[in-house]
């Protein structure tokens, strides 16, 4: 006996068509209905008929350092400023060499990181032992 497969689209219409089957069970469809229906364990999954075009493999463009006039590759990972958020070659990648304007703002926080971990570790006199 021929199987049944309904397709419900968004538009409400109901398409349904039927793909024969041998004695044993096995599926005697064209190729074509095979690309448009494939049975799985799970139910019914559709799958288009026309495969999805691929676009060729081009190269990522790289990433050039956003200093001023410089033309270099930009480093990977330590080329990016966490202050500025632009990225770097290796000649600029320290906050200083490419004038970073965050730059006060980096070691404002050192300076009261450094100062917190100082009162810390303070050591106290105990007096009249």
């Amino acid at each position: 006996s021929p199987l049944v497969l309904v397709f419900q689209r968004a538009r409400s219409s109901t398409t349904s068509f039927s793909l024969p089957f041998d004695a044993d069970k096995t599926l005697l469809a064209s190729s074509r209905q095979r690309r448009i229906a494939r049975l799985t364990t799970d139910g019914l999954t559709r799958q288009p008929t026309s495969p999805t075009p691929q676009l060729p493999n081009m190269p990522q463009k790289k990433i050039r350092c956003t200093f001023k006039e410089c033309k270099d590759a930009a480093q990977r990972i330590v080329g990016d400023c966490g202050f500025c958020n632009g990225h770097f070659c290796g000649k600029h990648r320290l906050l200083e060499d490419h004038k970073c304007d965050g730059l006060e703002d980096c070691k404002k926080q050192s300076h009261e990181r450094n100062a917190a971990q100082l009162e810390a570790e303070r050591t106290q006199v105990i007096r009249g032992v």
